[in-house]
């Protein structure tokens, strides 16, 4: 693995996509070799989360006609990282103030569960996409 292992998702933004993010995260796992439990599912609920908020929010704010998104996957030695970006209008959220939601809510959770997933989460917009970045080192 001196150059990591990468895999590449397009995908639509629709909600079967999110089925297609698990496929490609069963398949990277295999070429990735071992992974230590822990890292592994910290690294694929955030992947999820982020994959299923961008579905969810893109949907609501301007429907999915057209709307795409990718995720880049790469694994090296030190770290896993996962890279999203898609074309919906940029998210106003400040990430450190995302908190989790109360046992009563029926939704918000979905970015303080990657937040608290991940060794490192970032979100920016830039050249007119949403770009999503997470890291969790393999310690």
């Amino acid at each position: 693995m001196d150059d990591g292992v990468h895999r590449r998702l397009v995908a639509e933004v629709v909600l079967e996509s999110v089925e297609a993010v698990h496929d490609l995260l069963a398949s990277w796992w295999e070429e990735v070799g071992a992974v230590e439990p822990r890292v592994r599912f910290s690294f694929e609920t955030a992947v999820v989360e982020i994959a299923g908020n961008i579905v969810e929010h893109s949907v609501a704010a301007q429907g999915a006609d057209g709307r795409h998104f990718t995720l880049d996957l790469h694994a090296t030695r030190e770290a896993l990282t996962a890279t999203f970006e898609d074309d919906a209008q940029p998210a106003e959220l400040d990430l450190s103030a995302v908190t989790m939601a109360t046992a009563d809510a029926e939704d918000g959770r979905g970015l303080a569960l990657a937040l608290a997933s991940v060794d490192a989460l970032d979100y920016r917009y830039e050249n007119g996409r949403n770009v999503w970045s997470l890291e969790c080192r393999r310690e």
